[in-house]
């Protein structure tokens, strides 16, 4: 059977068999024109919106329908880790094709209603029609944060360190390995090799430690990197109005991703650098030497938090948890400030802005480097 064979009452009876009863706060769900939900007190909203199509963000003819539910909620809570918001309600409209198995549409369902279930994100409602193209999922997903505790991207400033979370290239070697034709239960792939699928197919969001990165205030700014880690440092450097340098050297390529593209003969680096040399050649960028940390750094993260620093030289983090640096933010001079009248124009020339030190790590051993980090946020 496909979905064709039913009307969109009953696919979406189907969804609502699958999720859990509605907490208190929704007072009107799934089912109604639309929902209503009460807000959270002293807290405000934050909003993030996605749309996977098939052909471009994901196959079908290798990506399995429970992991394609499961990667269009993930990617919207990385958003709200990089936010530092905790994500509360989603919506989920999907434009089916005719031709569509109804176990797939079953699994794609399940697929997200799990990965909701360990979030605790409830699905309030959303949208089901025809489509005559490919498979499309549009989803919604609403969390809450304190205002204080809200994280940006356009927090950074020189001197800063620029951090990201675990390790790249997994993903990217996961994709290719499964666009050779190897599938999830081939025999010919090894417990990493899996492992590096699982990480494209099903990535991890951050949410917690996004979570306590914005309670705790241990960075200035932050963005998640579904986008490649080249996207995210040219938007949040543009964001900033900072410049970055990039050490590739700083850079924790996951050790299984290295090695699967050294026996194909692969550069990972490349990879995980995507397009990353033509978008910083657009920043203003000054010289001041990069660092490179151990992956062990995921201690300083507990210091650093446990710092408590809320100054304008905390180290600027690219989703989540800081394991290596991979750049720092380099001083820029700032640009001309606008004059609109002759008063603006003394207030400007009486207190002009300084361009800040850059910030060097020593290169001597390891705690000199982690008293040094530490340093930047105390």
């Amino acid at each position: 059977m496909t979905v064709a064979d039913f009307s969109e009452a009953e696919l979406i009876a189907r969804i609502q068999h699958r999720l859990p009863p509605a907490p208190d706060w929704v007072l009107v769900g799934i089912g109604d024109d639309a929902a209503v939900v009460e807000p959270e007190r002293n807290r405000v909203d934050v909003l993030t919106v996605d749309a996977l199509i098939e052909g471009v963000h994901f196959d079908r003819a290798f990506a399995p329908p429970d992991a394609i539910g499961h990667r269009a909620l993930a990617v919207n809570l990385s958003d709200l880790a990089a936010m530092g918001a905790a994500p509360r309600l989603a919506l989920l409209s999907m434009a089916l094709p005719p031709a569509l198995p109804l176990d797939d549409f079953d699994a794609i369902v399940n697929g997200f209603a799990a990965l909701a279930g360990q979030h605790r994100v409830h699905i309030v409602g959303g949208n089901l029609t025809r489509s005559p193209g490919p498979l499309m999922i549009d989803v919604t997903v609403v969390g809450s944060v304190k205002p204080r505790q809200a994280l940006t991207r356009g927090g950074a400033r020189p001197g800063d360190a620029l951090y990201v979370s675990g390790t790249l290239g997994a993903a990217a070697a996961g994709l290719q390995m499964l666009r050779e034709g190897l599938t999830t239960d081939d025999s010919r792939l090894t417990t990493d090799d899996r492992r590096l699928v699982t990480a494209y197919l099903r990535p991890t969001p951050r949410v917690k430690l996004g979570l306590l990165i914005g309670r705790n205030r241990a960075a200035s700014a932050c963005m998640d990197l579904s986008d490649g880690l080249a996207d995210a440092a040219y938007h949040m450097a543009e964001a900033s109005g900072v410049g970055l340098t990039l050490d590739a050297d700083a850079l924790p390529i996951d050790a299984g991703a290295r090695a699967w593209g050294e026996a194909r003969h692969v550069e990972v680096m490349r990879t995980a650098l995507t397009a990353l040399t033509d978008e910083l050649r657009r920043l203003k960028t000054a010289g001041v030497k990069t660092v490179a940390v151990s992956d062990e750094s995921v201690a300083v993260l507990r210091r650093v938090i446990a710092a408590r620093n809320t100054g304008p030289t905390k180290p600027a983090v690219v989703n989540s948890e800081p394991l290596a640096a991979a750049a720092a933010v380099k001083p820029y001079e700032p640009p001309p400030p606008v004059i609109r009248s002759p008063v603006a124009a003394v207030k400007n020339l009486a207190a002009p802005i300084p361009a800040p030190p850059a910030v060097v790590l020593p290169a001597g051993d390891k705690q000199a480097r982690w008293n040094a980090l530490l340093a930047l946020v105390q």
